[in-house]
C-alpha cells in the first residue's frame, strides 16, 4: 500500500496540503448549505396560492372621483362588477377586499375562546360579497361555500357585527383544531365579551396570505362574506378564460371608463406580476448563491490542480528515478491521484463538519429548516470527483516524465 509513503510525504511538507484541505471544507460547507437554501427558495417560491388559474387571474383597483353617498357607492360598486362580468372571456368577478401576494392587506388575530389572554393566531382576511371561491378556483376540502343568503352588505362607516358564517384554510384550522373537524366550531375576532363569534361553515385546501410568507402561516386565512361599501374604493378580482387575460384587461378598463361619467382612477395588476414582485428577493438570492457556489468550485479545482501541478515540478527528478527503477505509469498515476484524494477526504470531513456548524447557525438565526444529510453526502461525492478529475492531468504529466530525468540536474 502506498498511503504510508503519501501520508509521510504530505507530513514533511503540510502548508500546501492543509490549504487546499481548508479550501475544500470551506467549499463543500458553502455549497451544500447554499444548494440547501436555493431549493427551499425554489419551492416557497412554487407554492400554489390557491389560485387555480393564476395567470389567468386579475384585478382591478377602482377609485370613484364623485360625492356619492355611502348607499348610492354601493349600488355603483354592483353595477361596476356587472360591467366586468359582460365582457366577453370573463369568467368570474368577485369584489373582493385584498389578493394573495400582493403584500397590502389586513390582519386580524383569531382565538378559539373568548377567555384567551393572547390571540390562537394572525389570520389574512379575505372579505366579499359574491363568491370568492368561484372566482379564485378554490378547492373545498370539508364543508360548503357561502349560501346567497349569507352574503351580506356592510357599510365600512358604521360599526356592524361580523357575518355569522365563516370559511377557514385548512392550515388556519390544523393549528386551531388539531385533528379535529373545524365545521360548525366558532371562531372569535377580538378578546373577552366584545369578541365576536362566528361559525365554521367550510375549509378550502388553500389561499395564501397577501403577504405570503414562508412556513404555514403564509396560509392562515378566512373568508367572510361581506361586501364593504361607504368608501370611494373597490377592487375586483376577475378570472377569464385561458389565453384571454390581456385582451379582457384592455376591455375591462374600457368598459369601467364608459359605464360612468364620473371621472375614476383604474390601477390594473396581474397575479403574476405579484408573485413576481413578492418573490424577486428569492429569486435574486438563488443567483448569487448559484453564482458564489460555481465560484467557489471553479477556484477549489483550480487550487487542486495548482497544488499537483507544482508538486509534478518540484519532484521530478524522484519521479524520474521511480521510472528508472521500473515504476510503470500507472503506479506513478495511481500515486498523485491517491494524495489528491487523501487530502480532498479530510476537507471533505472537516467541510461536513463546517456544513453543520453553519447550518446551526441559520437555524438559530433564521429560523430555517436543518440540512438533510443527503446534501453533504451529495457534495462529499461531488468533491472527491473533483479532486480525482482536477488531479489526473499534472498526475497524468507526471506518469509521462522519461527515466532519462533521472540523469539530470533539476
Amino acid at each position: 500500500m502506498e498511503i504510508r509513503p503519501i501520508l509521510s510525504a504530505l507530513l514533511r511538507n503540510k502548508t500546501g496540503p492543509i490549504l487546499v484541505a481548508l479550501q475544500v471544507a470551506l467549499s463543500l460547507a458553502i455549497l451544500a448549505n447554499a444548494v440547501y437554501i436555493v431549493n427551499e427558495r425554489r419551492t416557497v417560491i412554487a407554492r400554489p396560492s390557491g389560485i387555480a388559474d393564476e395567470h389567468a387571474t386579475f384585478y382591478i383597483k377602482a377609485r370613484n372621483l364623485d360625492t356619492d353617498g355611502p348607499e348610492q357607492r354601493l349600488a355603483t360598486f354592483k353595477h361596476e362588477a356587472d360591467v366586468l362580468r359582460a365582457v366577453p372571456g370573463v369568467a368570474s368577478v368577485a369584489n373582493v377586499s385584498q389578493m394573495p401576494l400582493s403584500q397590502s392587506g389586513w390582519n386580524s388575530t383569531v382565538s378559539i375562546d373568548r377567555k384567551q389572554d393572547r390571540g390562537s393566531a394572525l389570520a389574512s382576511m379575505y372579505m366579499s360579497g359574491d363568491s370568492v371561491i368561484k372566482t379564485f378556483g378554490l378547492n373545498v376540502v370539508e364543508g360548503r361555500d357561502f349560501l346567497p343568503q349569507e352574503l351580506v352588505d356592510i357599510n365600512e362607516k358604521e360599526k356592524k357585527d361580523t357575518p355569522p358564517q365563516i370559511i377557514v384554510t385548512r392550515a388556519l384550522a390544523g393549528k386551531l383544531w388539531p385533528g379535529t373537524s373545524p365545521i360548525g366550531k366558532t371562531l372569535y375576532f377580538g378578546r373577552n365579551e366584545q369578541a365576536e363569534g362566528t361559525q365554521v361553515v367550510g375549509v378550502v385546501e388553500r389561499l395564501q396570505t397577501q403577504s405570503a410568507q414562508t412556513g404555514e402561516k403564509g396560509e392562515f386565512a378566512v373568508i367572510i362574506p361581506a361586501r364593504l361599501y361607504g368608501g370611494s374604493r373597490a377592487m375586483y378580482a376577475v378570472r377569464t378564460e385561458p389565453g384571454q387575460r390581456d385582451r379582457v384587461m384592455k376591455e375591462a378598463e374600457s368598459a369601467l371608463r364608459k359605464s360612468t361619467a364620473t371621472p375614476m382612477i383604474l390601477e390594473m395588476r396581474t397575479v403574476d406580476e405579484d408573485r413576481k414582485d413578492r418573490y424577486r428577493s428569492d429569486v435574486a438570492l438563488q443567483w448569487m448563491l448559484v453564482t458564489v457556489s460555481l465560484l467557489m468550485l471553479l477556484i477549489t479545482c483550480s487550487g487542486i490542480v495548482g497544488m499537483a501541478s507544482l508538486w509534478v515540478t518540484q519532484r521530478r527528478k524522484q519521479i524520474g528515478v521511480r521510472r528508472a527503477l521500473g515504476a510503470r505509469r500507472i503506479d506513478i498515476l495511481r500515486y498523485f491521484i491517491l494524495e489528491n484524494v487523501m487530502i480532498t477526504s479530510a476537507g471533505v470531513f472537516g467541510g461536513a463538519a463546517l456544513g453543520l456548524a453553519l447550518n446551526q447557525l441559520l437555524v438559530s438565526k433564521l429560523e430555517m429548516t436543518r440540512l438533510p444529510a443527503g446534501y453533504l453526502a451529495g457534495g462529499a461525492l461531488l468533491f472527491w470527483l473533483i479532486g480525482v478529475l482536477a488531479a489526473y492531468g499534472p498526475a497524468w504529466k507526471a506518469a509521462s516524465i522519461s527515466p532519462a530525468t533521472a540523469t539530470r540536474s533539476v
